[in-house]
């Protein structure tokens, strides 16, 4: 009967071999907790400053509205007050939402470039690690070809 070789040595000392290095996989990690930081710091200062513009908004048709409420001595007045609350809301209304727009676009902007410098930075530090990892698997596999001759 034929003996067949026993693997299981072979294979412990290849694993054993391949160290494992946590050390990329914490560099990624505070990469992502810093890029995440950072988005959500910028999310929260664009959730901020629209707060702050409709509260702005509102104050600012609450006291327009104002002289819409006062009593008039003639019927036409009314109508005038009305008109003149109804062009200033809309003044006010392409003002705000210019307003909206910039916060959006900065928002929008530093999103970006903190995606791009966080794409950048990943890129290199998986790139080193490849590396890294091509190496030791090539020096482990050397030392594994040898001790199985």
């Amino acid at each position: 009967m034929a003996n067949s070789q026993d693997f299981t040595a072979i294979f412990k000392d290849m694993m054993g071999a391949f160290p494992v290095d946590t050390k990329n996989m914490e560099e990624v990690f505070k990469t992502q907790s810093t890029l995440a930081e950072k988005l959500s710091a910028a999310n929260l200062e664009a959730a901020q400053k629209s707060t702050e513009l409709s509260a702005k908004w509102t104050q600012d048709t609450l006291a327009k509205f104002g002289e819409v409420t006062r009593a008039k001595s003639e019927p036409a007045d009314y109508a005038k007050s009305m008109g003149d609350f109804a062009s200033a809301s809309a003044e006010s209304a392409a003002e705000h939402m210019a307003a909206f727009a910039e916060i959006a676009k900065k928002l929008q902007t530093e999103t970006l470039e903190l995606m791009l410098s966080a794409g950048k930075s990943m890129s290199d530090d998986m790139t080193a690690a490849a590396k890294k990892a091509g190496a030791d698997a090539q020096a482990a596999t050397r030392k594994a070809t040898a001790a199985a001759k």
